[in-house]
């Protein structure tokens, strides 16, 4: 280790890109389906700059860096349990769980299998089901079976590393929504937000040898702990609350992208 580098905190160190906008959130359109899926004003998209070579395997010495940053303290956003409404993580952080999330997908064909085993109509709409219920989301079309039911007949269409993958992540994030989620007919509202959002959050660049692009980004989901317990994304656990940090190695910049479950902004 080179002289006056900080021993304690693995050397990196962070800071806050107000600047950077995240257009995937902001458009009209996304926020009226936002809105209808009881998301808005839940759901939010930061940027940190850092100043040391990110390495995979290290995440977990990035994610605790992370927490104690001076710069990422006052300024990362979660939404308070108590009061409903946005503050910044303001307790010490004494443990952090970082899972790696594999973020290999070039291609939102990724999802055309939704129309060949007729969960979705080639008009785009999504086949409806008897009415059952997933605890806690209700079920009533062949999407959402597919996306919860482990025992339904088509929920292996996607296979256990196509689940993992980020791209089916957002996908599904979105399709189950918050508290008050009025579900879509039809499938594009959902790979459109998520496209855009994918987009907005992944880094790309073409391989200078082989000329093909390539997915720069490594992306894993956050969960910190305080003394009390779990402190980010919430105290509460929910298949629907979530954080995850989106590094691109090259910019050295990391996205946050957090969700905490529970009745979006209707108006």
């Amino acid at each position: 280790m080179a002289a006056g580098e900080p021993g304690d905190l693995g050397g990196y160190y962070f800071r806050f890109l107000p600047q950077k906008t995240f257009q995937c959130l902001s458009t009209p359109e996304t926020t009226s389906r936002l809105r209808q899926w009881s998301m808005l004003g839940r759901v939010a998209a930061q940027a940190f700059g850092f100043d040391q070579t990110f390495q995979a395997y290290r995440k977990d010495d990035f994610a605790a860096a992370f927490f104690k940053d001076p710069n990422v303290i006052p300024n990362l956003k979660l939404l308070s349990d108590s009061s409903g409404q946005w503050i910044t993580l303001g307790t010490e952080v004494k443990k952090i769980e970082a899972i790696n999330v594999p973020c290999t997908q070039l291609s939102m064909s990724f999802f055309n299998r939704l129309y060949d085993e007729d969960i979705v109509r080639d008009n785009g709409h999504i086949v409806k089901c008897l009415d059952s219920f997933c605890d806690p989301f209700p079920i009533s079309d062949e999407l959402r079976k597919v996306l919860l039911m482990e025992d339904s007949e088509k929920y292996e269409v996607f296979s256990q590393p196509d689940r993992e993958e980020f791209l089916f992540c957002l996908f599904k994030h979105l399709c189950l929504g918050g508290a008050l989620c009025q579900y879509e007919d039809v499938l594009s509202p959902y790979l459109e937000t998520t496209k855009l959002l994918y987009k907005d959050l992944v880094s790309v660049r073409k391989n200078p040898q082989t000329k093909k692009i390539q997915i720069t980004s490594s992306v894993f989901k956050v969960t910190a702990y305080d003394s009390a317990g779990a402190c980010y994304p919430s105290t509460k656990s929910h298949e629907q609350t979530f954080s995850y940090f989106i590094v691109d190695p090259i910019k050295r910049h990391v996205h946050v992208l957090y969700h905490c479950y529970g009745v979006g902004e209707m108006s």
